[in-house]
Protein backbone atom coordinates (compact mmCIF):
# COMPACT_ATOMS: atom_id res chain seq x y z
CA UNK A 1 0.00 0.00 0.00
CA UNK A 2 2.58 2.65 0.80
CA UNK A 3 4.46 1.82 -2.45
CA UNK A 4 1.07 2.92 -4.13
CA UNK A 5 1.04 5.75 -2.22
CA UNK A 6 4.42 6.93 -3.24
CA UNK A 7 4.09 6.07 -6.52
CA UNK A 8 0.93 8.14 -6.65
CA UNK A 9 2.81 11.38 -5.04
CA UNK A 10 5.60 10.80 -7.72
CA UNK A 11 3.04 10.31 -10.71
CA UNK A 12 1.07 13.42 -9.34
CA UNK A 13 3.77 15.60 -8.86
CA UNK A 14 5.06 14.73 -12.32
CA UNK A 15 1.64 15.35 -13.76
CA UNK A 16 0.98 18.84 -11.79
CA UNK A 17 4.92 20.19 -12.58
CA UNK A 18 4.58 21.51 -16.26
CA UNK A 19 1.68 24.01 -15.44
CA UNK A 20 2.64 25.03 -11.70
CA UNK A 21 6.40 25.86 -13.25
CA UNK A 22 4.30 28.05 -15.77
CA UNK A 23 1.82 29.30 -13.69
CA UNK A 24 4.77 30.47 -11.26
CA UNK A 25 6.73 31.77 -14.21
CA UNK A 26 3.99 33.44 -15.11
CA UNK A 27 3.78 35.44 -11.69
CA UNK A 28 7.15 35.95 -11.38
CA UNK A 29 7.80 37.60 -14.91
CA UNK A 30 4.59 39.71 -14.17
CA UNK A 31 6.28 40.93 -10.16
CA UNK A 32 9.19 41.48 -12.25
CA UNK A 33 7.81 43.85 -15.03
CA UNK A 34 6.24 46.22 -12.13
CA UNK A 35 9.57 46.59 -10.50
CA UNK A 36 11.35 47.02 -14.05
CA UNK A 37 9.23 49.74 -14.76
CA UNK A 38 10.73 51.94 -12.21
CA UNK A 39 14.29 51.75 -14.32
CA UNK A 40 12.68 51.32 -18.01
CA UNK A 41 13.93 55.17 -18.50
CA UNK A 42 17.22 54.71 -17.77
CA UNK A 43 17.99 51.00 -19.18
CA UNK A 44 16.27 53.21 -22.53
CA UNK A 45 18.69 55.63 -22.31
CA UNK A 46 21.95 53.40 -21.90
CA UNK A 47 21.23 51.18 -24.38
CA UNK A 48 19.82 53.42 -27.47
CA UNK A 49 22.94 55.66 -27.28
CA UNK A 50 25.01 52.51 -27.79
CA UNK A 51 23.00 49.68 -29.74
CA UNK A 52 22.29 50.48 -33.05
CA UNK A 53 20.35 46.99 -32.82
CA UNK A 54 17.84 48.17 -30.59
CA UNK A 55 16.99 51.72 -32.21
CA UNK A 56 15.63 49.51 -35.25
CA UNK A 57 12.94 47.82 -32.84
CA UNK A 58 9.91 48.67 -33.08
CA UNK A 59 8.30 49.76 -29.89
CA UNK A 60 6.61 46.68 -28.86
CA UNK A 61 10.23 45.06 -29.35
CA UNK A 62 12.10 47.68 -27.73
CA UNK A 63 10.06 47.00 -24.47
CA UNK A 64 10.55 43.40 -25.45
CA UNK A 65 14.05 43.99 -25.58
CA UNK A 66 14.66 46.27 -22.30
CA UNK A 67 12.73 44.15 -20.10
CA UNK A 68 14.65 40.76 -21.67
CA UNK A 69 17.87 42.51 -20.61
CA UNK A 70 16.33 43.51 -17.33
CA UNK A 71 15.99 39.91 -16.87
CA UNK A 72 19.51 38.77 -17.84
CA UNK A 73 21.17 41.41 -16.06
CA UNK A 74 19.46 40.27 -12.21
CA UNK A 75 19.90 36.79 -12.97
CA UNK A 76 24.08 37.12 -12.90
CA UNK A 77 26.48 38.47 -11.06
CA UNK A 78 28.81 40.92 -12.62
CA UNK A 79 32.89 40.98 -11.45
CA UNK A 80 35.13 43.42 -12.38
CA UNK A 81 38.92 43.01 -12.48
CA UNK A 82 41.24 45.66 -12.82
CA UNK A 83 38.68 48.06 -14.47
CA UNK A 84 36.08 50.74 -13.19
CA UNK A 85 32.90 49.54 -12.12
CA UNK A 86 30.08 51.20 -14.03
CA UNK A 87 26.40 51.26 -14.11
CA UNK A 88 26.34 50.78 -17.63
CA UNK A 89 28.28 47.87 -17.59
CA UNK A 90 26.24 45.13 -16.92
CA UNK A 91 23.20 46.63 -18.55
CA UNK A 92 25.29 46.68 -22.36
CA UNK A 93 26.68 43.09 -21.48
CA UNK A 94 23.10 42.27 -20.94
CA UNK A 95 21.70 43.93 -24.07
CA UNK A 96 24.27 42.03 -26.31
CA UNK A 97 23.00 38.64 -24.78
CA UNK A 98 19.63 39.63 -25.71
CA UNK A 99 20.26 40.84 -29.26
CA UNK A 100 21.82 37.23 -30.11
CA UNK A 101 18.67 35.47 -28.71
CA UNK A 102 16.30 37.84 -29.26
CA UNK A 103 13.92 35.37 -31.54
CA UNK A 104 14.29 32.68 -28.89
CA UNK A 105 12.64 31.33 -26.40
CA UNK A 106 15.26 30.64 -23.84
CA UNK A 107 17.64 33.61 -23.55
CA UNK A 108 19.07 33.53 -20.27
CA UNK A 109 22.08 31.40 -20.75
CA UNK A 110 21.18 29.93 -17.16
CA UNK A 111 24.23 27.92 -16.87
CA UNK A 112 26.35 30.54 -16.64
CA UNK A 113 25.64 32.63 -12.94
CA UNK A 114 29.47 34.74 -13.53
CA UNK A 115 29.97 37.18 -16.02
CA UNK A 116 33.40 38.79 -15.66
CA UNK A 117 34.36 42.03 -17.04
CA UNK A 118 38.56 42.75 -17.47
CA UNK A 119 40.13 45.80 -18.27
CA UNK A 120 41.56 44.57 -21.43
CA UNK A 121 43.41 41.82 -22.78
CA UNK A 122 44.52 39.24 -20.64
CA UNK A 123 46.38 36.01 -21.00
CA UNK A 124 44.28 33.22 -19.92
CA UNK A 125 45.32 29.34 -19.06
CA UNK A 126 48.44 27.91 -20.77
CA UNK A 127 47.97 29.81 -24.03
CA UNK A 128 50.97 32.53 -24.84
CA UNK A 129 48.76 35.07 -26.82
CA UNK A 130 46.06 37.54 -25.80
CA UNK A 131 42.27 36.78 -24.82
CA UNK A 132 39.82 39.77 -25.40
CA UNK A 133 36.89 37.56 -24.27
CA UNK A 134 36.48 33.62 -23.21
CA UNK A 135 33.74 31.49 -21.87
CA UNK A 136 34.23 28.18 -19.48
CA UNK A 137 32.60 26.15 -16.81
CA UNK A 138 33.31 29.02 -14.45
CA UNK A 139 31.46 32.05 -16.59
CA UNK A 140 31.54 34.72 -19.69
CA UNK A 141 34.84 36.54 -19.62
CA UNK A 142 35.01 40.02 -21.53
CA UNK A 143 37.43 42.96 -21.75
CA UNK A 144 35.89 46.28 -21.60
CA UNK A 145 37.90 47.91 -23.86
CA UNK A 146 37.27 45.38 -26.92
CA UNK A 147 33.52 45.17 -25.93
CA UNK A 148 32.86 48.36 -26.11
CA UNK A 149 35.25 49.40 -28.97
CA UNK A 150 33.12 46.49 -30.81
CA UNK A 151 29.96 48.17 -29.49
CA UNK A 152 30.62 51.89 -31.10
CA UNK A 153 31.76 50.09 -34.33
CA UNK A 154 35.76 51.08 -33.94
CA UNK A 155 36.54 48.01 -34.24
CA UNK A 156 35.84 46.73 -37.74
CA UNK A 157 33.23 43.78 -38.33
CA UNK A 158 33.92 43.02 -34.58
CA UNK A 159 31.78 42.73 -32.04
CA UNK A 160 33.39 40.78 -28.90
CA UNK A 161 30.54 40.79 -26.57
CA UNK A 162 28.56 39.19 -29.49
CA UNK A 163 31.07 36.46 -30.05
CA UNK A 164 30.97 35.52 -26.63
CA UNK A 165 27.91 35.06 -26.40
CA UNK A 166 27.70 33.18 -29.58
CA UNK A 167 29.96 30.53 -27.32
CA UNK A 168 27.77 30.62 -24.14
CA UNK A 169 24.28 30.08 -26.56
CA UNK A 170 26.19 26.77 -28.32
CA UNK A 171 27.46 26.04 -24.79
CA UNK A 172 24.04 25.98 -22.85
CA UNK A 173 22.43 24.14 -25.67
CA UNK A 174 24.98 21.17 -26.27
CA UNK A 175 27.54 20.62 -23.29
CA UNK A 176 25.46 21.76 -20.87
CA UNK A 177 22.20 21.09 -22.44
CA UNK A 178 21.07 23.20 -19.13
CA UNK A 179 18.79 25.55 -21.40
CA UNK A 180 18.17 24.09 -24.80
CA UNK A 181 15.83 26.21 -26.89
CA UNK A 182 13.63 23.91 -29.34
CA UNK A 183 13.86 26.30 -32.35
CA UNK A 184 18.05 27.00 -31.79
CA UNK A 185 18.50 22.86 -31.57
CA UNK A 186 16.43 22.17 -34.52
CA UNK A 187 17.81 24.31 -36.09
CA UNK A 188 21.33 24.07 -35.49
CA UNK A 189 21.96 20.34 -37.47
CA UNK A 190 20.37 22.02 -40.77
CA UNK A 191 22.84 25.48 -40.26
CA UNK A 192 25.72 22.85 -39.79
CA UNK A 193 24.92 20.77 -43.74
CA UNK A 194 25.92 24.06 -44.93
CA UNK A 195 28.27 25.73 -42.19
CA UNK A 196 30.76 22.32 -42.21
CA UNK A 197 31.31 22.36 -46.34
CA UNK A 198 32.45 25.92 -45.35
CA UNK A 199 34.31 25.36 -42.70
CA UNK A 200 36.62 22.57 -44.25
CA UNK A 201 37.19 24.18 -47.39
CA UNK A 202 38.56 27.21 -45.44
CA UNK A 203 40.75 24.98 -43.41
CA UNK A 204 42.44 23.79 -46.79
CA UNK A 205 43.11 27.59 -47.83
CA UNK A 206 39.73 28.58 -48.70
CA UNK A 207 39.38 32.24 -48.08
CA UNK A 208 35.60 34.65 -47.34
CA UNK A 209 34.36 37.46 -45.09
CA UNK A 210 34.72 35.11 -42.01
CA UNK A 211 38.77 35.83 -42.26
CA UNK A 212 41.12 33.30 -40.97
CA UNK A 213 40.33 32.96 -37.28
CA UNK A 214 36.90 31.42 -38.55
CA UNK A 215 38.94 28.37 -39.58
CA UNK A 216 40.56 27.66 -36.24
CA UNK A 217 37.96 25.50 -35.18
CA UNK A 218 34.45 24.72 -35.50
CA UNK A 219 33.52 26.53 -32.36
CA UNK A 220 35.58 29.38 -33.17
CA UNK A 221 33.54 29.01 -36.82
CA UNK A 222 30.28 29.29 -34.97
CA UNK A 223 31.21 32.59 -33.14
CA UNK A 224 32.64 34.50 -35.60
CA UNK A 225 29.88 33.66 -38.41
CA UNK A 226 27.26 35.25 -35.18
CA UNK A 227 29.74 38.07 -35.74
CA UNK A 228 29.34 38.48 -39.25
CA UNK A 229 25.60 38.16 -38.80
CA UNK A 230 24.40 41.33 -37.18
CA UNK A 231 27.71 43.01 -37.83
CA UNK A 232 27.86 43.03 -41.65
CA UNK A 233 24.66 41.38 -42.73
CA UNK A 234 24.13 42.77 -46.18
CA UNK A 235 27.52 41.53 -47.47
CA UNK A 236 27.57 38.24 -45.28
CA UNK A 237 24.08 37.39 -47.59
CA UNK A 238 25.26 38.61 -50.94
CA UNK A 239 28.68 35.88 -50.37
CA UNK A 240 27.37 33.58 -48.16
CA UNK A 241 23.58 33.38 -48.75
CA UNK A 242 23.17 29.84 -48.06
CA UNK A 243 24.67 29.79 -44.87
CA UNK A 244 23.16 33.32 -43.75
CA UNK A 245 19.67 31.87 -44.77
CA UNK A 246 20.26 28.87 -41.99
CA UNK A 247 21.75 32.18 -39.52
CA UNK A 248 18.02 33.31 -39.65
CA UNK A 249 16.66 29.83 -39.18
CA UNK A 250 18.54 29.03 -36.10
CA UNK A 251 18.23 32.41 -34.42
CA UNK A 252 14.81 32.86 -35.79
CA UNK A 253 15.94 36.51 -36.49
CA UNK A 254 16.72 38.46 -39.64
CA UNK A 255 19.23 41.02 -39.29
CA UNK A 256 18.08 43.05 -42.51
CA UNK A 257 14.66 43.35 -41.25
CA UNK A 258 15.87 45.46 -38.36
CA UNK A 259 17.92 47.33 -40.87
CA UNK A 260 13.87 47.76 -42.99
CA UNK A 261 12.37 48.40 -39.39
CA UNK A 262 10.39 45.40 -39.71
CA UNK A 263 9.82 42.74 -37.35
CA UNK A 264 13.17 40.75 -36.38
CA UNK A 265 11.18 37.65 -35.00
CA UNK A 266 10.35 35.17 -37.56
CA UNK A 267 8.54 32.78 -35.71
CA UNK A 268 6.42 33.60 -32.85
CA UNK A 269 6.28 31.63 -29.91
CA UNK A 270 2.93 29.50 -29.11
CA UNK A 271 3.38 30.38 -25.20
CA UNK A 272 4.29 34.03 -24.81
CA UNK A 273 4.41 35.11 -21.08
CA UNK A 274 5.63 38.11 -21.93
CA UNK A 275 2.72 39.16 -24.36
CA UNK A 276 0.41 40.45 -22.48
CA UNK A 277 2.41 42.57 -20.24
CA UNK A 278 4.07 44.63 -23.72
CA UNK A 279 1.43 44.93 -25.89
CA UNK A 280 -0.44 47.25 -22.83
CA UNK A 281 2.30 49.99 -22.95
CA UNK A 282 2.23 52.76 -26.06
CA UNK A 283 6.10 53.84 -25.59
CA UNK A 284 9.20 54.37 -23.72
CA UNK A 285 9.41 57.68 -21.77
Amino acid sequence: MEIIIIASLVMGILILHKPVAYLYNKIYIKQQYRNFLSSETFYHAVISSHVKYYNRLGLEDQRKFLFRTYLFKKSKRFHYIEVQESTQMPILVSAVAVQLTFGLDKFMLDYFGDIFILRDDYHYGFYSRPFMGHVDQTGIYLSWDNFIKGLSGQMADCNIGLHEMGHALAYVNFITATEQDKIFTKEFPNFSKIAKPIFTGMQQGNKNLLGDYAATNYHEFWAVAVEMFFETPVRFKHELPDLYEVMTRVLNQDPLNVLKGKLTVLRRSSVNTEKAIFTKRKAIV
